[in-house]
């Protein structure tokens, strides 16, 4: 009875941790459509970055706040991990990114980043001994080859060195978001979201100071399609929903699924960009892209048996809920 009822609750727990993980990577998916129409309306791609984890952060103060409880012990206790979540996964990512796509096509640096699964892949089995099994590694190429076709690389790009550089660098930014979000803290997610996102923003602002990102803004209209719309509107949508809504279901998701699951399943959010560019932006996909969508999901869906395989430890994230924020 006791094994039946552990196991109902690591399905339930992973069945919400799913959903979790569907909710932040349409968010995220979001921001790249958002971004883009601020950037025509004469942003620079720092001064969205800083509008969005700026906003982000003051969304998300006040409930994490509550959530901390006055229990600032725990925050100064995990400050080495609320530095390296807020300087390395949110703001170093997002930096590194940036940079990247200035010397390289948009498509062949997404490609680069979205390699950050395997990146976890690699690190849990050498750090942790979390062995891949064989259908994770089957998902891994599926859903790698899912995304060559949905970024539409097949037509050829150029490969600079610097670029490259720069997606690894944020592919590493990926890593890190995926392995420390579902680390063992007793930070609710809410509280290590906002931190790091205050974190981000300082850092972010700094470069800006020094000239390392340009922080341009615009109070112009911005075009989506056929309509126009404030520019506050874009900036609080990026602020609230494809930062503060995505951050937190992320580290939801992770402490539910685990790194390696959970940064699978975050490929969705190439999917969820796709549509939202469709939808804001009039850029259709192509058939092969729409081929790729699939064989992302079935990928998606391949890892997920795989690691329904594997020995579950008690002690292990996925099998433990989010620690309540009271």
């Amino acid at each position: 009875m006791d094994t039946l009822t552990h196991d109902t609750a690591v399905r339930s727990v992973r069945a919400a941790g799913l959903w979790f993980a569907v909710l932040s990577a349409a968010s995220f998916g979001l921001s790249g459509s958002l971004a883009s129409g601020l950037m025509d309306a004469g942003w620079s791609a720092g001064g969205a970055v800083v509008a969005r984890v700026g906003v982000a952060a003051l969304v998300l103060l006040a409930p994490a706040w509550v959530a901390l409880d006055g229990r600032w012990q725990r925050l100064r206790a995990q400050l080495p991990l609320v530095v390296s979540y807020g300087v390395f996964a949110v703001g170093g990512a997002q930096f590194a990114y940036f940079n990247a796509v200035r010397h390289m096509d948009v498509g062949v640096a997404l490609l680069i980043e979205y390699t950050a699964p395997v990146a976890v892949v690699v690190w849990m089995w050498l750090r942790h001994g979390h062995r891949p099994g064989r259908l994770t590694l089957v998902g891994a190429v599926i859903a790698a080859a899912g995304l060559v076709l949905v970024l539409d690389l097949l037509s050829g790009a150029d490969l600079s060195a610097v670029g490259v550089v720069w997606a690894l660098v944020a592919m590493v930014g990926a890593a890190v978001y995926f392995v420390i979000s579902a680390g063992e803290s007793d930070l609710p997610p809410i509280v290590l979201a906002a931190a790091g996102l205050v974190l981000a923003t300082v850092a972010l602002v700094l470069l800006g100071l020094v000239g390392a990102v340009p922080l341009d803004a615009s109070t112009s209209g911005v075009r989506y399609g056929a309509s126009q719309v404030p520019f506050w509107l874009p900036v609080a949508a990026l602020g609230v929903v494809t930062a503060a809504v995505a951050y937190v279901s992320g580290i939801a998701a992770s402490r539910r699924l685990g790194p390696r699951l959970a940064s699978f399943v975050g490929l969705l959010e190439v999917l969820a960009g796709l549509l939202f560019a469709w939808a804001l932006l009039d850029q259709l996909p192509g058939w092969l892209q729409a081929v790729g969508g699939v064989l992302v999901v079935a990928g998606v869906v391949v890892v997920k048996a795989g690691e329904s395989h594997v020995h579950v430890d008690p002690a292990e994230p996925v099998v433990e809920p989010v620690p309540a924020a009271g």
